[in-house]
């Protein structure tokens, strides 16, 4: 009788970074009045765009399904990664805009993204069937920084308060110089399953769109 001996799985490494959410918004409708074949270079542009925002400010693309993808900034190294998010995200809300009055000549849809951002303790995890595991990004950073995505209005970038003390650390650092993006503070946001409000901030949008 052979017996197969299961490969136990390896440790996850903790380290702390940023990570950050962003969702196209406006999908289900595009879907819906495109056929499929006409859907997929629009998505591969998005997601282009998406890549490009990441890499230029030294971010990782975790994963990248549907019309979503999950990025990490300062994953594995002494940064936090923290003003790289949020740089990203500003560029990515920029980038975007003009994609959007684009698409809404093209196709007559309105389309927008939202983003959220969200620093904490994560592990990188090797996930997958056998033969393709990927390295991802597990914990409650990512669940946060999912559910302020969910939360933030097309056009809009919400951040934590781990990202904001973060941010006023750089600008300290700096002799107290302001930021290059403005963010205001909102009011408390209450995350399903958690004891606690969460305190949250918005990167200010020149246009939102509500879906």
């Amino acid at each position: 009788m052979t017996v197969t001996r299961v490969a136990r799985p390896r440790a996850a490494k903790t380290t702390r970074g940023t990570v950050l959410f962003a969702d196209l918004r406006g999908y289900t409708a595009l879907a819906e009045r495109l056929p499929p074949a006409r859907i997929v270079p629009l998505l591969d542009e998005f997601f282009g765009m998406l890549a490009a925002a990441t890499a230029l400010h030294a971010g990782q693309v975790f994963h990248m399904a549907g019309d979503g993808m999950m990025a990490g900034f300062g994953v594995g190294s002494m940064q936090d990664g923290a003003a790289e998010g949020i740089r990203a995200g500003h560029l990515i809300l920029q980038n975007f805009a003009e994609v959007a009055a684009r698409w809404r000549r093209e196709h007559s849809n309105e389309a927008g993204v939202g983003i959220g951002l969200h620093l904490g303790e994560v592990a990188l995890g090797s996930l997958g069937p056998p033969g393709h595991k990927r390295t991802t990004l597990v914990g409650d950073t990512v669940n946060v920084a999912a559910r302020l995505c969910g939360r933030a209005r097309a056009g809009e970038l919400l951040l934590s308060c781990s990202v904001a003390t973060a941010l006023d650390a750089v600008r300290a650092a700096n002799g107290h110089a302001p930021m290059p993006i403005a963010f205001l503070q909102l009011p408390q946001f209450e995350l399903r399953g958690r004891t606690a409000p969460l305190d949250i901030w918005c990167v200010p949008a020149p246009e939102r769109v509500t879906f």
